[in-house]
This record gives structure tokens, C-alpha cells and sequence, in this order.
């Protein structure tokens, strides 16, 4: 199993979740958060005076799925998400020891 972390531009959720969708992701949790990276924040005017913020809004998807299908998830949310400018976001894959469903017990890739 894969538990798959994607930091994305908000104005992609309904995207990316619509494209999960399709090719048969039947759930995420999804985080708004705010961080920086290489586009380094940005300048904003507030009442006139202008001022600089470091941490830009985001939103963090967090995906368990099957080792099967992890490399079409993440093909499938840089494809939807990559508009070619800085700040598309970052996925990261990592191993997934377990999984239990709380309302039957089931475990393994039978609870995602």
C-alpha cells in the first residue's frame, strides 16, 4: 500500500478530485495549509500599503491506495494539476504499513 500526500493550488481541488474519481479513487482527505517554496511568497496590497507574505494558501490531498494503482494516481493529479508556472505543488509517495477500517475491523487493502 501507498499513502500518497499532494500539495496543489486550491483552484484545482474540484479537478483533481473529479479526475480521481474517474479512474475509480473513492476517497481523500483533503487540508487547506499554507507553506512556501521556490515561488517565495508574494506581495499583496492591504488599505493602501503594500506588504509581503511568505506562506501562500494550498491544499494538501492525503490518499491510501493500492500499490497497483498508486502510479496512475500520481500521474493522474500532475497531469490535472501542472499549468507549466511555479507554485503547481509537489507529491510525494510513501510506504503504508497498515490500514484498519474502525467500523468493521477489516485491515489491510481491504479497509481503504
Amino acid at each position: 500500500m501507498k499513502f500518497i500526500i499532494a500539495v496543489i493550488k486550491p483552484f484545482k481541488l474540484d479537478e483533481v478530485r473529479e479526475a480521481l474519481s474517474d479512474i475509480g479513487i473513492a476517497g481523500m482527505t483533503v487540508s487547506e495549509v499554507k507553506g512556501f517554496g521556490r515561488q517565495k511568497g508574494q506581495t499583496e496590497i492591504y488599505r493602501g500599503a503594500e506588504y509581503s507574505t511568505n506562506m501562500l494558501p494550498k491544499v494538501k490531498l492525503e490518499i491510501a491506495v493500492s500499490d497497483e494503482v498508486a502510479d496512475q494516481v500520481v500521474e493522474t493529479i500532475q497531469q490535472t494539476v501542472n499549468t507549466q508556472s511555479i507554485g503547481d505543488g509537489k507529491i510525494f509517495v510513501l510506504d503504508l504499513a497498515s490500514a484498519t477500517r474502525i467500523r468493521t475491523g477489516e485491515s489491510g487493502e481491504t479497509a481503504l
